[in-house]
C-alpha cells in the first residue's frame, strides 16, 4: 500500500486543493485532503471527495469509438484506425478549416501551469489551424474590464485573511473557490467586516455581516454611485490619485450625474445603503474587493461592472498594500508570477484565422469556414451561448472529435470519433496556485486503452507532418520547459520530486506593490484612451441590459456540487449526481405565486429562442423578477443571447481572450 501526494482534479483556481491518494495493487483505496498542502491545509470539498468515483467508474470511456453517421451507433476501433481517419479528414478540409477547442477537462492535471493548453496551441501554431482561447468562456471578459482600468494583479487569500479590515465579496461566490473561506473566517475573527454583493443570497452570505442583493447587470451602477459619494464628500486619497491615476477630473465630472439616488433606482438598493457602503469603504483601511470570476461578467454589460469596480481601490489608495486592492479571482495572477511560453506563436503561418470571439466561431461553423473540430475536455454545447444556433452549426461539420473521460452532450449528439483520455492519477502533471507549484505524480496505470492528450497530439503531428511539435524525450519535458522561469526558481520535475512535490513561487502576496499597472500610462486609467480607440466608453458607464420580451431576468452560476463541464457536469459521479439530479430554478415567492408555481413543481422556462424543463425552488434568496439556475444543464444556453459583448479588435488586447458572448436571457416560467 502506498500513499501518493497529488492535487484535486477540479480547477477551482486560485484555490486548488492538495490530495493524498492511497493505492494498493493498482487499485485506488482512499482519497483524502493533504494536511501539508499550504494552500488547502487538508481541506477537500465535496467535489474533491467525489473524484475517487472517476476511477473504476463503469461509465468511463476506455476505448476509441467511431461511427459512420451521427444517427448510427458507435463501435470500438483501434487507436490507429481512429487517428488515421482523423488525419485523413483534416488533410482533406485543409488546415485553416480545422478548429481546436479545449476546456477545463483538458487541464485537470495542469491548471495554472497550462501545459496541455500550451501543447494544443503549439500544435495549432506549427500546423497553422484555428485555435481559440478557453478563457473566453470564463474569466476573460471580467479581466478585460479590470485591465482597461489597470489593477489586474491580485492579492492572495492569505493576505486577505491576515490583513484586510473590510472585504467586499462582489459577485464572488465561494462555491467557485471554497478554500478561500477559511481565510475569510480568519479575517472576521480579527474583526474584519464582510459584505456580499450579488444577485442572490449565495453560500458567501453565511460568512458575511451584510448582504446586498442587486438587480442583474447593475454592478457598474452601484460602483458609479459609490464613486459619486467618494468624490462629492472628498473621501478619496488625494495623493494616491494624483500620483498613480489618470483622468480623475473627467471621472469627477462624469459621476456627478450618477448620484446614490440614481444608483438606488437602477440597482434596487436603498440610497442610504449605497452611501453607507461608500463611506465604510473609504474609512476602512485596508479594504479588499473580491470580484466575481465568471458568472458576474456573463451579461452584455458585465465587463463594464469590472471596469467600474476596479476604479474604487485606486480612488481610496487601496492598491499596492497588504490587505487591499483586488483579492483572489479565478484565473488571476499575483505580482511576479510567470511561466515560459512554449507555444511558438512566431512560427504561426499566415492564414484566415477566426478571432477569439464566441459568436465569430459560431459563424465560422455555420458558413463552412471551419469544417472540422477537435474538442479536448469540453462540452461545447454547455460552454457557448445561443446553443440553438450552435447545434445547427455543429450538424454541418464534416468531422467532430471529442477527447474525454466520460460522455457529454456534445460527444453524444455530434461526435464522429470519441477518444478516451487518462485521468489525473494516470499521468504526470503539475499545477500552480497563486503562491505554490505542485507536482502530480502518476499513481495508477492508464485504464483500458486511454491515452494522454500529449500522446494524441504527437500522433496527429506525426501523421500530418508537423515538425518540432514534441522535441522532448518524456512527459516531464514540456513541464520542465514551462517551469524554466525565475518565478518558479527554474523548477523541474526532478527538483520538485526532491522537495516533496511542493515549491513556493517567488511572488508577492500583494498585487502591484511597485504601483506600476499594465496600461499605456502605467497608471490606473480612470479615463481610458485605449478603450476610446477601441470604440468603447472611455469612462466607466452603466448600460441597461438589452430589453427582453419576457419579464424575468435569468442568471446562472456555480454550486458546491458543480464546477465547469467536468465528468459530464458531475452527472457521471454518483455522489455529485445525487446532490443535483436535475435542473433547479430559483424564483421568488412573489413570482411563483403570480404564476401559480409551487415549490418543487415541474416548470417550463422559455423565451423566443427556446425552452427547457426544470424543478422550481421557491425561495426568498432570490429577488422578484430575477430567476437563477446552476450552469451546465442541457437546454439552458438555448435561452441565452449569444451576441458579442466587445468588438473583435478588443478581444485579445491583454493577451487573454475576452471574446465571450452575452449570456443574457429574459424568460417566462410556467407550470408543466
Amino acid at each position: 500500500m502506498a500513499t501518493i501526494r497529488t492535487m484535486c482534479p477540479m480547477n477551482c483556481h486560485p484555490t486548488l486543493c492538495g490530495m493524498l491518494v492511497t493505492v494498493e495493487d493498482g487499485r485506488l483505496v482512499e482519497v483524502a485532503g493533504d494536511p501539508d498542502n499550504p494552500d488547502s491545509r487538508g481541506f477537500l470539498c465535496v467535489r474533491g471527495h467525489a473524484s475517487r468515483e472517476i476511477i473504476g467508474n463503469p461509465q468511463r470511456l476506455l476505448t476509441p469509438l467511431a461511427r459512420d453517421r451521427r444517427d448510427a451507433p458507435f463501435r470500438e476501433v483501434t487507436w490507429d484506425a481512429a487517428l488515421d481517419r482523423i488525419a485523413e479528414r483534416l488533410r482533406s478540409v485543409g488546415r485553416e478549416a480545422v478548429g481546436l477547442w479545449s476546456g477545463h477537462g483538458f487541464f485537470a492535471n495542469n491548471y495554472g501551469t497550462r501545459v496541455n493548453s500550451e501543447l494544443l496551441r503549439r500544435f495549432a501554431n506549427l500546423w497553422g489551424c484555428q485555435w481559440w482561447a478557453p478563457t473566453m468562456i470564463c474569466w476573460g471578459l471580467g479581466g478585460f474590464g479590470i485591465g482597461l482600468t489597470g489593477p489586474l494583479e491580485t492579492n492572495t487569500k492569505e493576505d486577505m485573511g491576515a490583513h484586510a479590515e473590510l472585504i467586499l465579496l462582489w459577485g464572488a461566490n465561494l462555491a467557485s473557490q471554497p478554500n478561500t473561506a477559511p481565510h475569510l473566517v480568519s479575517a472576521r475573527r480579527r474583526g474584519a467586516h464582510v459584505v456580499t454583493i450579488d444577485v442572490r443570497r449565495t453560500e458567501a452570505a453565511a460568512q458575511s455581516d451584510e448582504v446586498l442583493i442587486i438587480r442583474p447587470g447593475t454592478d457598474a451602477a452601484l460602483a458609479l454611485g459609490m464613486m459619486h459619494v467618494l468624490i462629492a464628500e472628498d473621501l478619496c486619497d488625494r495623493e494616491f490619485v494624483a500620483r498613480h491615476t489618470t483622468g480623475f477630473d473627467a471621472l469627477a465630472e462624469h459621476v456627478r450625474r450618477h448620484s446614490p439616488a440614481w444608483a438606488a433606482a437602477v440597482t434596487g438598493l436603498d440610497e442610504a445603503v449605497i452611501v453607507g457602503l461608500a463611506r465604510r469603504y473609504a474609512a476602512t483601511r485596508p479594504a479588499m474587493i473580491l470580484l466575481g470570476g465568471s458568472s458576474m461578467h456573463k451579461g452584455a454589460n458585465g465587463w463594464q461592472g469590472a471596469r467600474a469596480v476596479a476604479c474604487l481601490p485606486a480612488l481610496t489608495g487601496n492598491l499596492g498594500i497588504a490587505g487591499g486592492g483586488l483579492g483572489p479571482r479565478h484565473g488571476s495572477k499575483g505580482h511576479g508570477f510567470g511561466l515560459t511560453d512554449i507555444a511558438l506563436a512566431a512560427r504561426r503561418p499566415p492564414g484566415d484565422y477566426v478571432p477569439n470571439q464566441m459568436p465569430r466561431i459560431t459563424e465560422a461553423l455555420e458558413n463552412g469556414r471551419v469544417r472540422a473540430l477537435l474538442l479536448f475536455g469540453t462540452d461545447m454545447l454547455s460552454s457557448f451561448a445561443d446553443t440553438g444556433r450552435l447545434e445547427a452549426a455543429l450538424a454541418r461539420q464534416e468531422l467532430i472529435v471529442s477527447y474525454e473521460l466520460f460522455w457529454n452532450d456534445t460527444a453524444r449528439r455530434f461526435a464522429d470519433i470519441v477518444l478516451p483520455g487518462t485521468a489525473w492519477l494516470e499521468e504526470l502533471g503539475c499545477k500552480a496556485t497563486n503562491t505554490h507549484l505542485y507536482l502530480m505524480e502518476p499513481a495508477l496505470p492508464p485504464a483500458g486503452q486511454t491515452r494522454t492528450g500529449a500522446w494524441v497530439l504527437q500522433e496527429l503531428a506525426r501523421r500530418l507532418g508537423v515538425a518540432d511539435f514534441y522535441p522532448w524525450a518524456d512527459s516531464a519535458g514540456p513541464i520542465d520547459a514551462i517551469l524554466d522561469h525565475p518565478a518558479t526558481g527554474h523548477a523541474t520535475v526532478a527538483t520538485l520530486r526532491a522537495e516533496g512535490g511542493i515549491r513556493a513561487l517567488r511572488v508577492s502576496h500583494v498585487g502591484h506593490p511597485d504601483l506600476v499597472f499594465p496600461t499605456p500610462s502605467a497608471k490606473v486609467e480612470l479615463y481610458s484612451e485605449r478603450a476610446e480607440r477601441l470604440g468603447l466608453p472611455a469612462l466607466p458607464v452603466h448600460e441597461d441590459l438589452p430589453a427582453g420580451r419576457f419579464p424575468l431576468v435569468l442568471r446562472q452560476g456555480r454550486t458546491l456540487g458543480h464546477f465547469h463541464g467536468f465528468y459530464d457536469h458531475g452527472r457521471a459521479l454518483p455522489s455529485l449526481a445525487a446532490l443535483e439530479p436535475e435542473p433547479v430554478l430559483w424564483l421568488s415567492p412573489a413570482d411563483a405565486a403570480a404564476r401559480r408555481v409551487a415549490d418543487g413543481a415541474a416548470v417550463r422556462v422559455f423565451n423566443e429562442r427556446g425552452e427547457m424543463r426544470a424543478r422550481a425552488r421557491v425561495t426568498d434568496r432570490v429577488p422578484a423578477r430575477t430567476v437563477w439556475m446552476r450552469d451546465g444543464w442541457d437546454g439552458l444556453n438555448r435561452l441565452t443571447s449569444g451576441e458579442a459583448c466587445i468588438p473583435d479588435a478588443a478581444v485579445d488586447v491583454f493577451g487573454f481572450s475576452a471574446g465571450q458572448a452575452a449570456f443574457d436571457a429574459a424568460v417566462e416560467v410556467a407550470p408543466v
